[in-house]
C-alpha cells in the first residue's frame, strides 16, 4: 500500500467518522496504510528508539479524555468547522462561530465538568513534561522522518515541514509517542502526520511549551496539549484533541474527530 494518504481521501474518512459519531456516540478513522520507510537519517535522529513496546507509558487525560476541543480563555471558528467530541472553556467563556461551524458533542463552558477537564489537563501536561526516561532528542523539522514508539525531546521548537512525518508502531497498537517541544510546534502548509503498523491517535501526545500553529491543509493525529493556544488555519483535519492550557482554540473550516479507544 503507499505510505501516504491523499487528503481528500482522509477527509472523506473523517467525514464518514463524523457521521457514524453522531448515530453511536464514537468514531475511530482509519488509519493510512502501511509504511516501508526506513528511520530517518538526521544527525539528531541516530539513535533508535527502544525495542520494548511502549517504549514509554501512555499519558492519562482523565476526564479531559471527553474532549476534541478544550481551551483557556476562547475558542473562535470561521466556516462550516465539523466537530466531533465535547467542547469545553475554562476559566473563559467566549464561544464564536458557532454556527456555521457544528459541534457533536457536549459544550461546558466554565461549569463543573470544563473545570475539572482544566485541572486533569494540567495534570496530564505535567506528567508528560516531566517524562525523563530514555529520552530521543529532536530538533528543528522532522518532516520526511520516520519514528518509532518512544519519549522525543526537543530543548527548542520543532517543525514537520519540508516533509511529512510518520509514525510506525511496528505492529503495536499500544504503542506510545510522546513529543516534548519546549516552545512552539508548527505543521507547515500541505504537511502530514502519517501512522502506520499499528499506530494509533489516541497513543500520540505533543505536550507543547508555547503554542501550537497548523498551516492550510494539514492531515494531523495525535494529542496535542498546549501550554498556550493552538491554531488551525484552513482545510486542517485531526483525528486527535485539541487541548489548550491557557490560550485560545482557533479554526478555519476545519475537521476534529477525537479518536476512539
Amino acid at each position: 500500500m503507499e505510505k501516504q494518504q491523499s487528503k481528500p481521501t482522509l477527509l472523506a474518512v473523517l467525514l464518514t467518522g463524523l457521521v457514524a459519531a453522531c448515530s453511536a456516540g464514537t468514531s475511530t478513522p482509519a488509519v493510512p496504510g502501511q509504511s516501508s520507510a526506513a528511520f530517518g537519517s538526521s544527525a539528531s535522529l541516530g539513535r533508535a528508539a527502544s525495542p520494548i513496546v511502549p517504549a514509554t507509558a501512555f499519558v492519562d487525560l482523565r476526564s479531559a479524555a471527553r474532549f476534541a476541543i478544550l481551551a483557556g480563555s476562547t475558542v473562535t471558528n470561521t466556516g462550516p468547522t465539523k466537530i466531533v467530541g465535547d467542547f469545553g472553556i475554562s476559566p473563559g467563556s467566549a464561544k464564536t462561530g458557532f454556527p456555521p461551524g457544528v459541534i457533536h458533542g457536549h459544550v461546558y463552558v466554565d461549569d463543573r465538568v470544563a473545570r475539572q477537564a482544566k485541572l486533569d489537563l494540567t495534570t496530564a501536561y505535567n506528567v508528560a513534561m516531566g517524562r525523563t526516561v530514555n529520552p530521543i532528542k529532536v530538533a528543528g523539522n522532522i518532516g520526511g522522518e520516520t519514528l518509532y514508539p518512544g519519549l522525543y525531546k526537543s530543548t527548542t521548537s520543532l517543525s514537520v515541514s519540508s516533509g511529512d512525518l510518520t509514525l510506525d508502531a511496528r505492529g503495536h497498537s499500544g504503542a506510545v509517542f510522546l513529543f516534548q517541544v519546549a516552545s512552539k510546534f508548527t505543521m507547515t502548509t500541505g504537511r502530514s502526520v502519517i501512522l502506520t503498523n499499528g499506530a494509533r491517535a489516541r497513543n500520540v501526545f505533543w505536550a507543547v511549551g508555547t503554542s501550537a500553529t497548523f498551516g492550510t491543509g494539514c492531515s494531523f493525529y495525535g494529542n496535542i496539549l498546549a501550554h498556550q493556544s493552538i491554531s488551525m488555519a484552513t482545510g486542517t483535519v485531526m483525528v486527535g484533541r485539541a487541548l489548550a492550557r491557557v490560550g485560545a482554540v482557533t479554526m478555519q473550516r476545519n475537521t476534529i474527530v477525537k479518536p476512539g479507544r
